[in-house]
């Protein structure tokens, strides 16, 4: 398996365009995916510079509707005519809001007319190849990310706090589990468990941000929780590789790499892992 990162906050080098935003390509013998689409058409751009072809892509997995995480499919839908589109459909039917740092509004508009066929909504444990686990957290025991309070959404001309019913894992192996956690706005322990709950095989790798964000002393996590994280994460997957970035901030990272040592890598626009899958 090769994964690629096409889209994130940092780059690899000047050639490759980065953003607020996150899009990853896997490639196995029997498939090539996206893991999100970015915040707009800059994965198209590194895909080119990486040698990627986009119209050769098999299926699109989006873990929630946040438009740094969907807001590129406009762009992939007028380039791949082929690609299953796989999301929930909650991801399409609210609009989302954020006021840290000011409101926005950050939802995409994706338009399906005539496409509808493509897109595969999932509210429930879905398989793809025989081993493409994609389902919604089923956990939630362990503490949410502090920064989702800034999160809302609308539903029936109704504004309230984004309850993250859009976000769903993705899960990739026969016997030992990479997952991807979007921005695990459901919390990565919370994502995890869900994964030894559903589908109940080892995790060798995780995917994705954590949605711990760096800021002034209690807006986010304190640096005792923080380090609590990396305890439990040490603790309860010693076997674990974690590969993070995008909404996982710079001193969080430090703090949880303190703990984990070499389990916990720092990706970025142009990294490139590649896995013997079991």
């Amino acid at each position: 398996m090769r994964i690629q990162i096409l889209s994130d906050n940092k780059k690899l080098h000047n050639i490759l365009e980065n953003e607020h935003g996150l899009c990853i390509y896997i490639e196995t013998d029997n498939y090539k995916c996206l893991l999100d689409t970015g915040a707009s058409d800059k994965f198209l751009q590194n895909a080119d510079s990486l040698e990627v072809d986009i119209t050769a892509i098999d299926y699109v997995f989006i873990s929630h509707g946040h438009s740094d995480h969907i807001g590129g499919l406009n762009d992939f839908l007028r380039i791949n005519t082929k690609a299953k589109i796989v999301l929930s459909k909650n991801a399409l039917t609210q609009g989302f809001f954020s006021n840290r740092n000011g409101f926005k509004n950050i939802s995409s508009k994706i338009d399906i007319h005539n496409i509808e066929d493509r897109f595969v909504f999932v509210d429930s444990e879905t398989v793809f190849e025989n081993e493409i686990h994609v389902f919604p957290c089923q956990v939630c025991c362990n503490p949410l990310p502090i920064a989702n309070k800034t999160l809302l959404k609308k539903t029936d001309n109704e504004m309230i706090a984004d309850d993250f019913n859009h976000e769903l894992i993705v899960c990739f192996g026969c016997n030992e589990m990479i997952v991807y956690s979007g921005c695990a706005h459901c919390g990565i322990l919370n994502i995890l468990d869900s994964v030894k709950q559903i589908i109940g095989k080892p995790i060798s790798i995780v995917l994705g941000g954590f949605h711990l964000l760096d800021g002034y002393e209690g807006q986010y996590e304190t640096e005792f929780e923080i380090n609590k994280l990396g305890d439990d994460l040490k603790l309860q997957y010693p076997n674990t590789k974690f590969y993070t970035g995008h909404c996982t901030g710079e001193n969080v990272f430090q703090l949880l790499k303190n703990k984990l040592k070499n389990k916990l890598i720092q990706f970025y626009t142009g990294y490139t892992i590649l896995v013997k899958t079991k």
